[in-house]
């Protein structure tokens, strides 16, 4: 066994997100399944196992892999118990075999490195826990927290901005844009449990997203505080404290202030080339590789409905903490 080079961390929670409403995944891209287990799901909540099943066939996109929930414990005759919810998804369509050439290779732009340096060793059948595969646990408990959510009347929508097709053989990247509404203002935390901090660090978990920002973002750099600043207002109900604009996205001081909240993830290319890609060896010689397996052109669209999975976790696990 090696304990890596970087031992003294081993003690982080890698598998698990959330405090109230939590999120533990477990499972390899090519091994028997994935799943999860859901601890501080409130009693008595119907669960529509259909809006899970449209959730799973959005993140599966054009790749329409067969994913189908087995939940194991904490709901009875449809309805939550209370109790952790346990459930997976079986991995019935991976291509072990089209990885092979790959194991004692590194991919550029992948974690195969990382994770043999973290580890001292890696699961090289299609990436492992670094896989997107991964994500299936989360769309399944946020699809989850989303139905939670619909008690608040709490919604959260998605788009995407994506550039042009991709040539042959190449990938794109692309952004996306996500809305909450619904959310009260009073929700979140100051100092280290901002709600901001928590999305900005859920949507960083997903594999491929290399920026966050919210409200005006990286844009607020270029404007002047009186461009900047959200003037305060009364609703169209004459009660309701309202902001004239919303350059902060929604919140303030790390907790909401009952504005949509606005925030955009930037995810990269894809990094897996068809038109092939060079990779490394231990010993430093580079190998040519066209790789084999299921590649898309893009991510993007794919992951929407993982943006908006954890955006409903963060959420589901502030509000059932209040």
């Amino acid at each position: 066994m090696s304990l890596g080079t970087q031992a003294f961390i081993t003690n982080r929670r890698m598998d698990t997100f959330g405090h109230t409403f939590r999120l533990t995944t477990f499972g390899e891209s090519h091994g028997l399944a994935v799943g999860g287990i859901i601890d501080g799901c409130p009693s008595g909540i119907v669960i529509d196992t259909e809006q899970i099943r449209q959730d799973l066939q959005r993140r599966s996109g054009p790749r329409n892999e067969p994913d189908e929930v087995i939940f194991l414990s904490g709901i009875v005759e449809g309805k939550t118990i209370g109790t952790s919810i346990g459930f997976m998804v079986k991995n019935v369509d991976a291509r072990s075999e089209d990885y092979e050439p790959l194991q004692q290779l590194f991919r550029p732009g992948h974690a195969d490195y990382t994770y043999e340096q973290r580890y001292g060793t890696r699961d090289w059948r299609g990436g492992g826990r670094s896989s997107a595969r991964e994500t299936v646990a989360r769309v399944v408990a946020g699809s989850i927290a989303k139905q939670i959510l619909t008690f608040s009347n709490i919604k959260i929508s998605t788009t995407t901005n994506m550039s042009d097709d991709a040539p042959d053989g190449d990938t794109i990247g692309g952004i996306v844009s996500c809305t909450i509404t619904g959310v009260k203002a009073g929700v979140g935390n100051p100092v280290f449990g901002k709600l901001n901090a928590t999305l900005a660090g859920a949507m960083m978990s997903i594999p491929s997203a290399i920026g966050f920002e919210m409200g005006a973002g990286f844009g607020a750099a270029n404007m002047k505080g009186s461009e900047y600043i959200d003037n305060w207002s009364i609703g169209e109900d004459g009660k309701q404290i309202v902001t004239k604009t919303n350059h902060c996205g929604g919140i303030q001081g790390g907790i909401s202030n009952g504005m949509p909240i606005e925030f955009r993830v930037a995810f990269h290319p894809v990094v897996t080339l068809q038109q092939g890609i060079d990779c490394i060896d231990a010993a430093g010689k580079i190998h040519h590789i066209k790789p084999g397996g299921r590649h898309d052109n893009s991510q993007t669209q794919r992951a929407t409905v993982i943006v908006e999975s954890m955006a409903a976790i963060v959420l589901a696990d502030y509000i059932v903490d209040l």
